[in-house]
């Protein structure tokens, strides 16, 4: 499994990218293996507002549906448009062209909040 040190990462099995007072969002590695076959995603609208630690969408896989959970608070900019017609994506490439939403923060300094990769690593037992 792959942990790349620049990103940060949740409890939840999100991974957090920081660009200035922007963040790409997406779930890690462990996460796709763990769901498998990933179907569909439901996910926020362009300019919703979305809180930190809270429920903002779901991805499905063949054999289950899984919540999404926001690692910050901000507004959602753009949505990965390609995971509509190819949400395997997820599964394939889950740092690069897997990524969900991208959001311009509330609070970038809140970063320092999240996990980093061994961090990370330490609590799903790597």
């Amino acid at each position: 499994m792959n942990f790349p040190s620049e990103l940060r990462y949740t409890a939840e099995h999100e991974w957090l990218k920081l660009e200035g007072d922007e963040a790409i969002v997406g779930i890690t590695d462990f996460a796709q293996s763990e769901l498998g076959d990933i179907v569909f995603l439901d996910i926020p609208s362009v300019g919703t507002t979305v809180t930190g630690n809270e429920v903002f969408g779901s991805v499905e896989a063949v054999k289950t549906v899984s919540d999404l959970f926001m690692p910050l608070s901000g507004e959602v900019i753009e949505f990965n448009s390609t995971l509509e017609s190819s949400p395997e994506l997820v599964n394939t490439d889950p740092y690069g062209k897997g990524w969900i939403v991208k959001l311009k923060l509330k609070d970038p300094s809140a970063v320092s909040t999240l996990m980093n990769a061994e961090e990370y690593k330490k609590i799903i037992g790597v």
